[in-house]
């Protein structure tokens, strides 16, 4: 991870020493950990060729849902019983930071008209506000990483020399988490689970990309 996020500071520092592009993008992410919602980003970078472009994006995606797969686990240990506190117990509020190294190819399909297909890899960065297992009225922070990755394509419309809009579908992937401790009365011991996060789903943007 050290490795990934520090390729990702040397590209970020390259790419925006030589500009070329900047894009704002706003959109829809439906990851399987939750239930989908508004995201918004930001990409800078710069231009390879006409029809290649290298650059950077930072993407905000923000949740404040119940973890049902933490409430099954608390279930399946203390019972059914528990269930409203144990849903207290699994009220997460998540920020999601995906930082990605990107690469867009475009293919001329109409005058002013661009058809292309993107990629990127990175690291996803999840600040996180649960609520503590002994006491559901204080909250806790956690913060998780992992490697991620997209997929994508869209369409763009020049609307002069200098700027297009677009719109985008993609696939993207990662499933940070880390590992806790829940003391299983059963076996009067502590039993380990790892709670994770799959922020992999589809994402929708439109947005709007600037050349100089």
């Amino acid at each position: 991870m050290k490795t990934i996020l520090f390729l990702l500071f040397f590209s970020i520092t390259s790419t925006f020493a030589q500009r070329g592009t900047s894009a704002i993008k706003i959109g829809h992410f439906s990851p399987s950990a939750t239930d989908g919602g508004f995201i918004i980003g930001f990409e800078g970078g710069r231009a390879i060729d006409r029809n290649l472009n290298i650059g950077v994006s930072l993407d905000w995606f923000h949740k404040d849902f119940i973890d049902k797969k933490l409430v099954q686990n608390l279930d399946n240990i203390y019972g059914i019983g528990g269930g409203s506190i144990n849903e207290l117990r699994a009220q997460t509020n998540l920020h999601d930071l995906p930082l990605m190294l990107n690469l867009t190819a475009n293919f001329p399909v109409a005058p002013y008209v661009n058809l292309f297909a993107t990629g990127g890899v990175g690291a996803e960065v999840l600040l996180i506000s649960y609520s503590n297992f002994q006491n559901p009225d204080q909250d806790e922070f956690k913060s998780a990483f992992d490697f991620n990755w997209s997929l994508g394509a869209g369409l763009a419309y020049m609307m002069g020399p200098r700027s297009d809009i677009f719109g985008e579908l993609s696939y993207h992937y990662s499933q940070p988490g880390w590992q806790y401790e829940i003391y299983d009365p059963v076996i009067n011991r502590n039993r380990t689970f790892e709670r994770s996060f799959d922020m992999s789903g589809m994402m929708f943007r439109i947005g709007i990309r600037f050349y100089y």
